[in-house]
C-alpha cells in the first residue's frame, strides 16, 4: 500500500462560490486505494455547501495514509473543537489516576467535602455522565467565574436521580471532575492539562481551555467539556496517544488498563435521558469521556469517538487499525451530516487499509 502524504498548503477562497472547484489538496489517482474515501468526503463537502473541511487518516503505526483538505480548510487551522475536548480531559484525569492523585472510585465527599447522596458521586460517575447532576449550569460558560466558584454553584443543584441511574450528557460532570483534580494537585485545570498532556505530547504551549472557546476568553473558568481550540495536526498527537493506550514515542506515559475501562459502558442499566443522539448516532452508548461505537458497549468497543458541536470529529478503531479526524468549523445545526459521512467512511477505510 502506498501511503498518501498530501501536505500541500491550503488554497485561499473568498467565499462559498469562490471555493467552487478549488480544493486545498489534489484528488488522489484513480488506482489509489483511498480514492473512494476521497470521493465520499468531497461529495459530502460539496453537497453541504460549507466553506471547508479536512480529513486525515492514520494507520496503526501512526503513519498518515490519507489527508485531503476541501475548500478553504487547513490541517494547521485552529478551531473550537467543542466536545472533542472531552476525550482530552479524560486523558488528563487518567494521568492523575495513574499517579495516585485520584481513582475512579474517589468521591466528591472525599475530595470536595460534599455530603448526602451528592457525596457518593464518584469520578467514574462524572466521567460517564451518570452522576445524577443536572447536565448543565450556565456558570460553566461564565468568564467572570473561577472553576471553583462554578463548582460551588453546581454543588447546590438538586440531583435528578441517584448516581449511576441516569445518563445526562452535559458540562457539569466534567467541571466537578476538573475541580477534584485541582483540589488534589493544588494546581489550576490549565496547569494540570499542561503538565499531564500538553507538554508531554509536545503540543504548543499556547493551547489552553477557555470558558468561551469561540471568543477564546475565560481561562479562569476553563470548560473541560468543550473549551479547547486546536488544529487537526495538534489533536492528532492526543488521538495517537489514546490509540496506543498510553504509549508515546516508545515510552509508556500511562498504563494501558485504563483505556480498556474507557471502552466499556460502566452503568448499562442507566436510563438514557439527555443525549445528543442526532449528532453521534442513535445506538451509541458512552464509556469514560468517549462514545462507544459498537453493538456491545457493555463488554467493550474497539471503536470510540469524541465528536464536537461544530463538526470536529475524531475517532479510532483499534481492531481495524486506524484513527482519523474530520476537521471543520460549521454551525451546530449543520453537523448532522458529519455522523452520516463518518459511517459511510468506516467500511471504505477498512477496505483501503486491507489492500
Amino acid at each position: 500500500m502506498n501511503a498518501l502524504k498530501l501536505l500541500l498548503p491550503a488554497l485561499a477562497c473568498l467565499g462559498l462560490n469562490a471555493c467552487g472547484d478549488d480544493d486545498a489538496s489534489p484528488t488522489p489517482p484513480a488506482d489509489d486505494p483511498f480514492v473512494a474515501i476521497d470521493r465520499a468526503a468531497e461529495a459530502a463537502y460539496r453537497t453541504q455547501g460549507i466553506e471547508g473541511m479536512g480529513l486525515a487518516i492514520y494507520n496503526r503505526d501512526g503513519e498518515k495514509v490519507f489527508e485531503r483538505m476541501y475548500g478553504n480548510f487547513s490541517a494547521t487551522q485552529r478551531v473550537p473543537i467543542a466536545s472533542a475536548s472531552k476525550l482530552v480531559s479524560g486523558v488528563v484525569l487518567f494521568r492523575l489516576i495513574d499517579q495516585g492523585f485520584l481513582s475512579l472510585d474517589s468521591t466528591t465527599a472525599q475530595v470536595l467535602g460534599w455530603s448526602g447522596e451528592k457525596g457518593t458521586i464518584t469520578l467514574r460517575h462524572l466521567l460517564s455522565f451518570t452522576s445524577g447532576l443536572p447536565p448543565e449550569n450556565f456558570c460553566t460558560y461564565r468568564e467572570t467565574h473561577t472553576l471553583a466558584e462554578c463548582v460551588g454553584e453546581i454543588s447546590q443543584m438538586e440531583l435528578l436521580g441517584l448516581p449511576g441511574t441516569r445518563f445526562e450528557y452535559g458540562s457539569t460532570h466534567l467541571h466537578v471532575a476538573a475541580r477534584m483534580a485541582e483540589v488534589v494537585t493544588g494546581d489550576s485545570w490549565n496547569e494540570i492539562f499542561a503538565a499531564q498532556v500538553r507538554d508531554p505530547l509536545g503540543m504548543p504551549a499556547d493551547i489552553v481551555y477557555y470558558a468561551n472557546p469561540v471568543a477564546a476568553t475565560g481561562t479562569n473558568n476553563p470548560l473541560p467539556a468543550g473549551g479547547l481550540i486546536v488544529s487537526m495536526q495538534e489533536y492528532e498527537r492526543l488521538l495517537h496517544f489514546v490509540f496506543n493506550k498510553g504509549q508515546w514515542q516508545g515510552a509508556p506515559l500511562l498504563r494501558p488498563e485504563i483505556f480498556d475501562v474507557q471502552r466499556v459502558q460502566p452503568y448499562a442499566n442507566a436510563a438514557i435521558v439527555t443525549t445528543p443522539a442526532s449528532s453521534v448516532g442513535t445506538q451509541v452508548r458512552y464509556g469514560l469521556t468517549a462514545w462507544l461505537e459498537c453493538s456491545t458497549p457493555t463488554t467493550g468497543c474497539s471503536a470510540i469517538s469524541s465528536p464536537g458541536a461544530f463538526g470536529f470529529n475524531p475517532w479510532l478503531d483499534r481492531d481495524v487499525g486506524y484513527y482519523a479526524i474530520l476537521g471543520m468549523q460549521v454551525p451546530n445545526d449543520r453537523v448532522g451530516f458529519v455522523v452520516d459521512l463518518k459511517q459511510q467512511l468506516k467500511p471504505l477505510i477498512a477496505e483501503a487499509l486491507a489492500r
